[in-house]
């Protein structure tokens, strides 16, 4: 299928993106930076543009029959600033009824779902809900993925240097996902007609603190150190600076949100994941 690529860039863009190029299917990825993506992904075809420019989703919606949304919440950015998550989403459907797009992918999450729990209550989480809701009454068919926690976070968000950065005491386990075994159900989810939901989740629970000792035990090119902060001293921080707001808020709900196994379903349809947290690791 014609494929045209929201977000290859991101820590979890380029698995699924490189999966689905691998799986034979005729991808265009959406490049605001066209030599960056040139460097990520060599060969690749694709277009410039931004979800904020309608003309330019124009242009590369043209003849695709699916569009795959890898989208987020800038980390230092504010709620009355353009979102991608907002204004993009809103966009991208506008494109993709003019063009008369067969389906949309878009990548939510289930750590959204804490919102309102706890009398928590964060404007991000809105966002997210608010882009599933839009995408669903597009009237366009969709698959809706909601991931766990990825495994990418620990190297690409949590490990500076050789010590692990953690936030407040993590006391609800979530099931890590790998998002390679994440960009291989993918795949397969593009077979399946008709509007999808799937819940994505690894091999195991585990709280933060849990895996961090994963991290810890099983890293083999480096010695890991955990180095863990009060979170109420980063959220006292966070009402100067937008990204340290966002990484406590976000860490509260990772640490408190009392995540279930749900995948039976999504398994049956696409299939186990096969890495543990060990295994990522090791591999590190």
């Amino acid at each position: 299928m014609k494929i045209a690529f929201i977000g290859a860039s991101g820590m979890l863009g380029a698995p699924v993106a490189r999966e689905l190029i691998r799986s034979g299917h005729d991808i265009t990825l959406l490049a605001r930076d066209i030599n960056k993506m040139q460097k990520l992904f060599p060969g690749a075809k694709m277009a410039k543009g931004d979800v904020f420019d309608k003309e330019s989703l124009l242009h590369i919606l043209t003849g695709q029959d699916l569009v795959y949304m890898n989208l987020s919440v800038p980390q230092n950015s504010k709620e009355k600033e353009r979102q991608p998550e907002r204004e993009g989403v809103k966009n991208i459907i506008a494109a993709a009824k003019e063009k008369r797009i067969h389906r949309l992918i878009y990548l939510s999450s289930l750590i959204k779902n804490y919102e309102g729990m706890n009398d928590f209550s964060w404007w991000a989480f809105d966002i997210k809900q608010k882009a599933v809701d839009e995408i669903k009454a597009s009237g366009i068919p969709y698959i809706i993925f909601y991931p766990s926690t990825f495994m990418e976070t620990f190297p690409h968000q949590m490990i500076r240097g050789n010590k692990i950065m953690m936030l407040g005491n993590s006391v609800a386990p979530m099931w890590f996902i790998a998002a390679e075994d994440f960009a291989k159900q993918v795949a397969i989810a593009l077979q399946f007609s008709g509007n999808k939901e799937y819940v994505i989740q690894g091999l195991e629970p585990f709280t933060f603190d849990e895996a961090a000792k994963v991290m810890t035990d099983n890293a083999r090119k480096k010695k890991l150190k955990i180095i863990k902060l009060p979170i109420g001293l980063i959220r006292f921080f966070g009402k100067f600076n937008a990204k340290m707001n966002y990484g406590a808020r976000i860490c509260e709900a990772l640490n408190k949100y009392p995540e279930k196994f749900e995948s039976e379903e999504t398994w049956k349809e696409l299939g186990k994941p096969v890495t543990s947290l060990k295994n990522f690791a090791s591999a590190l």
